[in-house]
């Protein structure tokens, strides 16, 4: 195992912690939780990074990176709607989108000889995007910002998932352009 394949398995094992935080009666949990979160994302950018500089990219760790993201995303997803910084649907919205990608990453993956569509620039601004809404909630910016972030974070990932959903029907049907981000 390299070492973005375990900074990788850090940003799972990061998800069980942040629901600990999250749900605990320690002061400021929101915002420790928070840090957590913004662990995880620090280590994704750190994993790509390294895979790619030192040309460390494996099949493995193509799959489970997206997956590790897909799962810390869901979890803050659900962790802030339960407490009600966030509407139900936009965890309906973002969540099923997530879930699709997650179930259509499986089946390319095992029922296309290990096939998998990369990350592209649409689902990588969709992210940052996420991020950074999720932050302006955590440290309690102005509502209507808040609100308007996530509006943005929303369109940008439909925007990705129909990208990603091109890459799909492209893979499916044998076409080798796996992506329309080239």
């Amino acid at each position: 195992m390299n070492i973005p394949n375990i900074l990788t398995v850090i940003r799972l094992l990061l998800i069980p912690v942040f629901i600990s935080i999250f749900f605990s009666s320690m002061d400021n949990n929101i915002l420790y939780a928070t840090y957590v979160f913004a662990l995880a994302g620090i280590t994704d950018v750190l994993d790509g990074y390294i895979a790619r500089k030192y040309n460390l990219v494996t099949k493995w760790g193509t799959v489970l990176d997206p997956l590790a993201d897909k799962l810390m995303q869901i979890t803050v997803l659900i962790c802030f709607t339960i407490a009600k910084y966030l509407s139900v649907w936009v965890i309906v919205v973002i969540g099923i989108k997530e879930l699709l990608m997650i179930t259509g990453g499986l089946f390319l993956f095992y029922g296309k000889d290990k096939t998998v569509i990369p990350a592209n620039k649409f689902g990588k601004i969709a992210t940052i995007s996420f991020y950074i809404a999720i932050l302006a909630f955590a440290f309690e910016l102005n509502h209507i910002v808040s609100y308007s972030l996530i509006i943005i974070t929303i369109v940008l990932t439909l925007s990705a998932f129909v990208n990603y959903l091109i890459g799909f029907k492209n893979v499916s049907m044998g076409n080798n352009n796996k992506c329309v981000d080239k």
